[in-house]
This record gives C-alpha cells, sequence and structure tokens, in this order.
C-alpha cells in the first residue's frame, strides 16, 4: 500500500521503513527496524531531498510518483552520502532524465565513485540559497555529521530543517511519522545508542553544527531516520546538544565481564554500596549476555562508569576488551570511572582496565579493587571505598 504524508501545503514525506535488516551497518542491532527518510517538496520547481536505501528504491519512486502527479523531478538533493541515503539515487535519476543533483564539493567526489555520470551535478557552498518559486531553500554545510559530505538544507517559508542523520533514531516508524503523533520519551533510549553509537565519535562536530543552528526559528525538523519533529522540535535539539556535549545524568553505568560469577558478584555488591551512598539511578550489565550498543548508551547517558572484569589471559575479558575498544573509539569523555575485577592465578585485568583509563583519557576515581578468589572483608572494604568516593563525585553538582 502507497501512503505519503503531509508535513506542510507543499512538503511531503515519502520515506519507507525497513523491517528486514536485522543490523545496521551489519553492527547495532534493530530490535524494531529502521526507516529511511526521503522528502518531496512540490513547487514551481520540484525537488526531492535525500533518498532510500537501494533495496526500497521502488517503495520510495511509488509514493515519490504519487505526491508529483506526472509533474517532472527537477532536483535532488543530497544532504548525506551514505547508501542508506543514497542508494536509491542512480535509479531515481534514471527515472526522472533531466533531473540535478545537488550536494557540496565532497558529496560531488563521493557520486563520482559510488554512481559515475548519475546526472548532472549542482555544486552548493555554505549560505548558498536555491529559489524554487514559493519556498526558498539554504543550505547548511555540516561537514563530519558522521560523515565529511554531511549538510543539512532549511527550507526558509516555513522554516523546515533537513537534517539528514542530525537528530535520527534507530526504529523503524509504526504509523507514527510525527512527534505529536505518540509520547516523544518513547523514542529517547534509541535517539541516545543511535547518537552515542553512530554520531558520538563526532560530537565536537555535531556542537559545531547545532551552533549554526543557534537562534535559527526551527518550526519543524526532517531527519532522515526516526519521526518528523514538529511540536517540540527543541526538545530534540536540547537532547543532541546535551549528548553531544557529554553532559551526563546522575546516575552510573555498571558493566561487568565474569566467568564464574566471583567477579559479578563483586559488581552486585559495588551497586548497592553506591545506592546505600545516594546513587539511585544505576544500569547493570552483563557483557558477554548485552550487546555494547545498549551499554555504550546508558555509558552515554550517566556521569557514573563501573568498569569490572575477570582477568582472562593475563588481560580483561575478551567481550570486555571489545566494550573498552568502542568506548575510546566513540572519544567517550565527562566520566567518573571507577574499576575493579577479579583473577586465579597471574591477574592483568584490572590493569587491563587501568590501561584503557590512561589510553582514553578517563581519570580514575578512588583505588582500583583487584580481588583474588572470591571477596573477603578485605576485598569489600575496598570495595566500599571504592563507592563511597564514586558516589561522592556522582552526586556533585
Amino acid at each position: 500500500m502507497i501512503y505519503t504524508a503531509k508535513v506542510s501545503e507543499h512538503i511531503h514525506w515519502v520515506g519507507v521503513n525497513d523491517r528486514s535488516t536485522t543490523f545496521f551497518e551489519r553492527v547495532w542491532p534493530l530490535d524494531n527496524g529502521m526507516a529511511y527518510n526521503s522528502y518531496v517538496i512540490v513547487d514551481d520547481k520540484s525537488v526531492l531531498v535525500d533518498t532510500v536505501h537501494e533495496a526500497n528504491t521502488l517503495e520510495l519512486i511509488g509514493r515519490l510518483e504519487r505526491v508529483l502527479d506526472g509533474r517532472s523531478l527537477d532536483y535532488i538533493i543530497i544532504n548525506h552520502m551514505e547508501p542508506d541515503h543514497s542508494g536509491a539515487l542512480p535509479m531515481i535519476a534514471s527515472r526522472f532524465p533531466g533531473v540535478k543533483l545537488i550536494g557540496n564539493k565532497l558529496t560531488k567526489r563521493m557520486i563520482d565513485e559510488y554512481y559515475p555520470n548519475a546526472a548532472e551535478f549542482m555544486e552548493v557552498v555554505d549560505g548558498d540559497e536555491l529559489d524554487l518559486g514559493h519556498h526558498k531553500l539554504k543550505f547548511v554545510i555540516t561537514p563530519w555529521v558522521h560523515w565529511p559530505e554531511t549538510m543539512m538544507t532549511l527550507e526558509t517559508t516555513t522554516m523546515t530543517l533537513f537534517s539528514a542523520d542530525v537528530f535520527g533514531t534507530f526504529g523503524a516508524l509504526d504509523g507514527q511519522i510525527f512527534d505529536d503523533e505518540f509520547d516523544a520519551s518513547a523514542y529517547e533510549d534509541e535517539m541516545r545508542r543511535y547518537y552515542s553509537c553512530i554520531v558520538g565519535k563526532y560530537s565536537k562536530f555535531a556542537q559545531r553544527a547545532l551552533a549554526k543552528l543557534d537562534g535559527v526559528p526551527v518550526k519543524t525538523i526532517c531527519a532522515t531516520h526516526g519521526p518528523i519533529w514538529r511540536e517540540n522540535p527543541a526538545w530534540v535539539i536540547n537532547k543532541y546538544d546535551v549528548w553531544s556535549r557529554q553532559e551526563g545524568e546522575v546516575g552510573a553505568t555498571i558493566a561487568v565481564a565474569s566467568m564464574y560469577g566471583h567477579t559479578l558478584a563483586l559488581a552486585e555488591y559495588i551497586a548497592r554500596q553506591l545506592v546505600l551512598n545516594g546513587v539511585r539511578k544505576i544500569k547493570f550489565y552483563d557483557v558477554s549476555k548485552t550487546d555494547m550498543s545498549y551499554i555504550i548508551s546508558d555509558v552515554w547517558r550517566y556521569k557514573g562508569l563501573v568498569l569490572g572484569t575477570v582477568a582472562y589471559n593475563t588481560d580483561m575479558h575478551p567481550k570486555m576488551v571489545a566494550l573498552c575498544h568502542e568506548l575510546e573509539l566513540l572519544g567517550v569523555a565527562n566520566k567518573h570511572l571507577g574499576l575493579f575485577g577479579g583473577y586465579s592465578w597471574g591477574g592483568g585485568g584490572v590493569k587491563g582496565l587501568e590501561k584503557f583509563a590512561a589510553s582514553a583519557k578517563l581519570p580514575i576515581v578512588g583505588e582500583s579493587v583487584d580481588m583474588y578468589g572470591g571477596a573477603d572483608e578485605a576485598t569489600l572494604a575496598k570495595a566500599d571505598a571504592l563507592a563511597k568516593a564514586l558516589a561522592e563525585k556522582i552526586l556533585q553538582e
């Protein structure tokens, strides 16, 4: 069934849902699919803003042609060249001979590699405008959010921002395309998981992009993933601002790698001591059971981070190695970090965590707890001291 949605009188959503892909970028689990949003503006000149994944091309064409109703397509704006947004471009271009592609100089370089000779290309720079008749478009170059060529397009008549991946989220649209059709907070966890795993590494560039929007009275945000924000665009802008600054909430994420339960038991003890010391929000993860994307999301959320690992071949447990590698790669910062672990003979797990902390430039709170065998009174006393020191840091304003 073909359906579209009106964003405003002349702007239409013509996106698609992908409920088949199980891992975004073949890495991140998609529990509820993914939305690839595309938009069309029908004016004296008609414009398609971004396309969709190649696998969903025919669905996009059906929706696009319904809106155009026999009209030609004059332009395709490419805010982001990643194939989940440009994959349909060659077929769309061949369907509408004479269409012009719009992007910046880095877009052009990528198009020449991905889709050579797809269509005539029109290069824009930051601040350039395009008059469609009733509507005017302004191009805002926002590099490295999260690819080098990324940009946004502002429709200045209705103040509709086509933001590419910025303000996006994991998850298909379950019939609810606009933020006034559901409780926006229901998307917050998946939006933060998307931000932390996909955009988080480029947070300083996200801040620069947000700075370009400062003072701009955006009324509607049309991102390439997730819902359209028309009722309260300030809500999602604020969320992205907080996450890109890595301003954590009061609370702690505990992630532990254990083999036979001793290190896990110590993690449980530390969690309880944190609560007794006033930290009421705790997220607890066994890294062997939970995909790291959910852990990373809560690491981004809270000020406190507590990592524990059993020693494994004189280093961290492999699952903890993977998590720490990803946290460092993503540039996690502004955390109050506590470390603990356990060993039966040579040790090395806690030392591995401390090496990670040094490499990631994360200061360690208190004294790390390295448990030999099971927890004795001396170990528990050290765990008490660690939890107290962490709580004091986490609860500070």
